[in-house]
């Protein structure tokens, strides 16, 4: 397994990759979680996808993505912004240049599990290690997120508790919460797998 960070597709292999985490994302947010979200032809979607964001991508040999996640600049367009200000204290997300935001995050259980070489909790510290180092290497600090109280205990268990930002709140079929994880070599190193291997791209404001 690898993990690799995928801005805009460079290649055919690229772009199967991306579509790949789009039809994962369906399968997981709607089809097992029940999220309202807009599934066509088998993949989720939604208007974020179009602000240029960073995918990191959790990456069998077979080339099957077994976890994805979304990243983009918090000093623009976020979900947790423009789509959850209820989860936020005053309704704004006091963003800054070191500040990303996570949004899309999920693990392919089903496929782990049916395999069982590489567990779920390696493939999700494996994409923490991956969201992590990329925000490193691209000048980030410091992620904001929304979640759920289940995903949240998670992040608490393997040493990486999330900052409340306030309190939570029923949204849809779940009980979502925003907050903040810090991004840092420490951190990276407390997380990383031991059969951990990245291949990320050049820092954002490097590529062309």
């Amino acid at each position: 397994m690898q993990v690799i960070a995928i801005s805009a597709p460079n290649n055919p292999r690229e772009e199967r990759l991306l579509r790949r985490q789009h039809k994962l994302r369906a399968e997981v947010f709607s089809g097992r979680l029940g999220w309202d979200v807009d599934v066509q032809d088998g993949i989720e979607v939604d208007h974020f996808d179009a602000f240029n964001p960073t995918y990191i991508l959790a990456v069998l040999n077979s080339d099957q993505v077994v976890g994805c996640a979304r990243l983009l600049p918090a000093t623009g367009p976020t979900m947790i912004q423009d789509i959850f200000p209820s989860l936020l204290p005053d309704g704004r997300l006091h963003s800054h240049s070191g500040l990303v935001e996570s949004s899309r995050f999920c693990v392919d259980t089903q496929f782990v599990e049916e395999r069982g070489r590489t567990s779920v909790h390696e493939v999700t510290l494996a994409m923490f290690a991956g969201i992590i180092e990329w925000s490193i290497v691209n000048s980030f600090s410091e992620i904001v997120t929304v979640t759920d109280l289940r995903f949240e205990r998670i992040l608490s268990r393997v040493g990486w508790p999330l900052q409340r930002l306030a309190s939570p709140k029923k949204i849809g079929v779940t009980t979502a919460v925003a907050g903040t994880l810090p991004a840092n070599e420490a951190v990276f190193q407390r997380l990383r797998p031991v059969r951990y291997s990245a291949l990320l791209t050049m820092p954002v404001s490097q590529a062309a």
